[in-house]
């Protein structure tokens, strides 16, 4: 019992020994091996508060906003209907000024790829110049990208509506989030961390005979 005792402990001094830095090796090199970094910077972001505020932010800018505006076909014409969306985009992006939007272009299958790439990229400047032109500074349009026709909604190698679109996605905030909120801002991150603090339930009322009735 004493020996096997003594080879474990040996056993172990050797393998920490095997595995200290060599001199000619930096302390902690062999930690970064290309995830380590990316994965601090994520961390930070997400301690701090700025990746969980922009993705709140761009489900808000979903479910109050029409992101997505349609084109005709080979057109990067914006009819009245695509002009009515971007109208309400821009009311809504103008309450949160120091959030940055991307804008990014679509097509249908129909043509080559570099012409719908160009297209896309025509289509996403269409909507962007749109939008600058009802009162949002350019610079908070982050960039201008054009996906083609490589993300279409519907497969099919005909012409469709629904593929030829942009779609206006928060991108994240001028410089660093805010370190103190307007009015806005606070009634914002105040309603969703109700929200988020509130479990789901049922209401269960009993009447006087002692059945139950779901609302």
């Amino acid at each position: 019992m004493k020996k096997a005792l003594t080879l474990g402990i040996l056993s172990t001094v050797i393998a920490v020994a095997g595995c200290s830095p060599q001199a000619d090796r930096a302390a902690g090199s062999d930690l970064d091996i290309g995830g380590f970094g990316n994965s601090t910077m994520n961390n930070h972001l997400v301690q701090t508060g700025q990746r969980d505020f922009a993705v709140q932010l761009s489900r808000k800018f979903a479910a109050e906003a029409p992101t997505t505006i349609n084109f005709a076909f080979n057109s990067a014409g914006l009819d009245a209907s695509a002009r009515a969306a971007l109208d309400k985009q821009a009311s809504w992006i103008a309450q949160y000024p120091t959030v940055r939007f991307r804008v990014y272009g679509h097509t249908d299958l129909v043509g080559s790829a570099s012409y719908n790439k160009a297209l896309g990229l025509r289509r996403a400047r269409a909507a962007v110049n749109y939008l600058v032109s009802r009162g949002i500074s350019r610079s908070r349009l982050e960039a201008v990208a054009s996906f083609g026709e490589t993300q279409p909604l519907i497969h099919t190698q005909t012409r469709e509506r629904r593929n030829r679109r942009t779609v206006t996605e928060v991108s994240g905030f001028m410089g660093k989030r805010p370190r103190f909120q307007d009015g806005k801002y606070a009634l914002f991150s105040y309603s969703e961390t109700i929200t988020s603090a509130t479990e789901p339930h049922e209401l269960v009322i009993v009447d006087e005979g002692g059945s139950d009735e779901e609302r």
